[in-house]
């Protein structure tokens, strides 16, 4: 067979990235925590695994609320994992083009969110806040008792039982909320144009999905946001949108700031066609808005929410060290072949063109490899490749696939 991958053809340059890896239990795999990361999630590390004090000797990053645009991250970094949902602080393109994979955690947030949801629910439709601030106001009166009797009509508000709900994303989150509200007598609408069958299945049949967010707008009395920034959704609630809702809606966004234009709620508050704005995101402009609840961005603030968040990153990362495996990726695709049964497996990060599949089975059959098991997902512009093979890996088959025009980043994972 005539040799496909020489020197010659295409050296090594900076930008391959090409990982030899011993038997994996024999690392010591180094893990950097740029925020505190739950104990519960550090423990799910074995005894491989040490936490270091800087990035540059990182082989894998834990993160929470951290800004990774502008950091310097050493070439050897293999993995990002962002405990949360949202990566708005992780640059996802950047990181894809550097083989780095970047985890989230969705959905191990999702029950706090969910009760803050329905917390914002009882906010905007009864004063208690107002309410509490008046206590605080006249605590030092003797007749306090006698005075709230008179002042209470001034926060009285409305219930929720028999009111519409709108869920606008019917994720993880979208779900649960849909489902607590049916049980506090709300009618729920949802819609979701991305709803997957987990999704689905996971909603009680007395949710309404509709095929139109307008729907959403025309019907309901409360309206509440669940999806990522994206670019269909960044400042999809516009002027547009409120225009199509009820007089006096109720709005309420604990998922992401810039799925709001706020400019335009404003308006919409100061006119009275929106009621309250909900916001899980402080900024000059949200807190200044009359009629706006602002909340100090507590979504997940929970300490459930924060163990499971870190469990789950943990687990991730240690899945994709040890075995290759990349499960809820936000830049890669996700490529799970459990544990390694056979005796060699390689991990090849690479870009979505045509015909790499043939050159990297070439370059195994041109040292007599048979592949046994291949997992190939593709990802937009990005694909991984899992090679299983029953004979010991060659001990120069990382470099001369990283040598094929397209390949990011090769791992031989034993």
């Amino acid at each position: 067979m005539t040799e496909i991958f020489s020197e010659e053809e295409r050296p090594l340059k900076t930008g391959d990235i090409v990982d030899l890896m011993r038997d994996w239990k024999e690392i010591m795999y180094k893990i950097k925590c740029l925020n505190p990361i739950a104990q519960v999630g550090l423990d799910r590390l074995g005894e491989e695994y040490t936490i270091c004090d800087e990035v540059a000797d990182a082989d894998a990053v834990l993160v929470r609320s951290a800004v990774m645009h502008e950091m310097e991250v050493p070439e050897k970094l293999l993995a990002v994992a962002r405990a949360g949902a949202g990566v708005n602080n992780i640059p996802l393109e950047k990181y894809a083009e550097q083989g780095i994979v970047v985890f989230n955690t969705p959905g191990a947030n999702a029950n706090g969110v969910k009760e803050l949801v329905i917390a914002a629910l009882l906010l905007a439709s009864r004063d208690i806040t107002g309410g509490i601030n008046w206590v605080q106001e006249h605590k030092s009166e003797e007749n306090i008792a006698k005075l709230a009797e008179k002042e209470k009509k001034n926060f009285a508000g409305s219930e929720i039982m028999g009111k519409t709900l709108g869920v606008i994303g019917l994720g993880a989150i979208g779900s649960k909320v849909a489902n607590a509200a049916l049980s506090l007598g709300m009618e729920v609408i949802g819609y979701d144009p991305f709803l997957s069958v987990a999704g689905a299945l996971s909603l009680s049949r007395h949710v309404k999905v509709v095929k139109n967010v307008d729907d959403i707008y025309r019907q309901a009395d409360y309206i509440t946001i669940h999806v990522p920034a994206l670019k269909d959704t960044i400042g999809s609630v516009n002027a547009e949108a409120i225009a199509k809702m009820k007089d006096g809606v109720v709005v309420i966004n604990l998922a992401r700031d810039v799925l709001v234009k706020e400019e335009d709620m404003a308006e919409a508050l100061k006119s009275g066609k929106v009621r309250h704005y909900v916001s899980d995101f402080p900024n000059s402009l949200s807190a200044n808005m009359e009629g706006a609840i602002v909340i100090p961005h507590l979504g997940a603030s929970t300490e459930e929410s924060e163990d499971n968040c870190a469990v789950m990153a943990a687990n991730q990362v240690r899945d994709y060290l040890e075995n290759g495996n990349i499960v809820n990726s936000v830049n890669y695709p996700n490529c799970d072949n459990g544990v390694c049964q056979k005796e060699g497996r390689t991990l090849i990060l690479h870009k979505n063109i045509a015909g790499m599949l043939t050159q990297f089975t070439a370059a195994f059959a041109a040292h007599n490899i048979n592949i046994s098991e291949m997992v190939n997902r593709s990802r937009g512009e990005y694909a991984c490749t899992m090679l299983d093979y029953d004979s010991a890996t060659p001990e120069h088959i990382a470099e001369e696939i990283s040598r094929i025009e397209g390949v990011i980043r090769t791992r031989v994972i034993r």
